[in-house]
């Protein structure tokens, strides 16, 4: 409901129960006073009216309680279009979800923004358009430990794990370019599967101890040990699960993909 506001010739002066002896005249011209047709009330004048783009505005606020944005928000929306609203009526979501939604726009095109980097630093330094797709292509399935860790977790997708996601397309891409200048290096002497074999025995290690430090350094945060550790859980559970999958991609995958696919000629 709606006040509306009704002006009478000097209603500062008159008092209400003048106004309420004011006539009216009916379709068959008989007069009646104003309190046949109307309550008379008299209430306290609303403190503030809020508006937005000269629009009246009711503000609906809640808390969370144990219960992530996401979900809510997906409940709120099922049960809200339900409703049959007027013409001129508009439902707006704004607060902490409209601040979560302008962060996710921002952060997929650093991510985007990310993919190219990578792709484009791989294309100057081999000059081979394949060998840039493939570590691309690496990268992106690298994303999928990510979300599968969270999905396992029931964490939900927010700024935190979404920056976990795109640190894992920068690490796995400077993995890769370790790994292609070593198999290029075996590759000046070497046939191409005696260099495929050695250039993965020689990576074995450092990958390990770098994914492994890793997972071990972010392992209270992803069990939400210590104060303010839940604040940046999803950014650990997120690493936690790219480092994972990255390791077989970076020894198996990358190699194989390399072998199979790109021909480089001997120096």
């Amino acid at each position: 409901m709606t006040n509306v506001r009704v002006m009478f010739p000097e209603n500062y002066k008159t008092p209400i129960d003048k106004i309420k002896e004011v006539k009216i005249a009916s379709s068959k011209g008989d007069y009646y006073p104003l309190s046949t047709f109307a309550n008379f009330y008299v209430l306290s004048g609303v403190a503030e009216i809020e508006r937005e783009n000269l629009q009246t505005m009711g503000v609906v606020t809640a808390r969370l309680n144990q219960r992530d944005l996401g979900s809510v928000m997906k409940e709120i929306k099922s049960e809200l279009s339900k409703l049959n609203l007027p013409p001129s009526y508009q439902i707006a979501y704004g607060g902490s979800y409209a601040e979560q939604q302008k962060s996710f726009s921002e952060l997929l095109l650093i991510l985007i923004l990310g993919c190219l980097l990578v792709f484009t630093v791989v294309l100057f330094m081999f000059r081979n358009i394949l060998l840039s797709v493939l570590v691309l292509f690496v990268g992106v399935l690298g994303m999928s430990g990510s979300i599968l860790a969270l999905y396992l977790t029931k964490t939900p997708l927010n700024v935190g794990s979404y920056t976990g996601i795109i640190m894992i397309i920068g690490i796995i891409g400077e993995n890769s370019i370790f790994t292609i200048q070593k198999y290029l290096n075996k590759l000046k002497n070497d046939a191409k599967k005696v260099a495929l074999i050695h250039t993965i025995s020689e990576r074995l290690r450092p990958n390990l101890m770098t994914i492994i430090a890793a997972v071990i350094a972010l392992m209270p945060l992803a069990l939400g040990i210590g104060t303010g550790a839940q604040m940046h859980q999803p950014l650990a559970i997120a690493v936690i699960g790219g480092f994972i999958v990255a390791l077989p991609l970076l020894l198996l995958v990358l190699p194989t993909l390399i072998y199979k696919f790109v021909k480089i000629e001997k120096a």
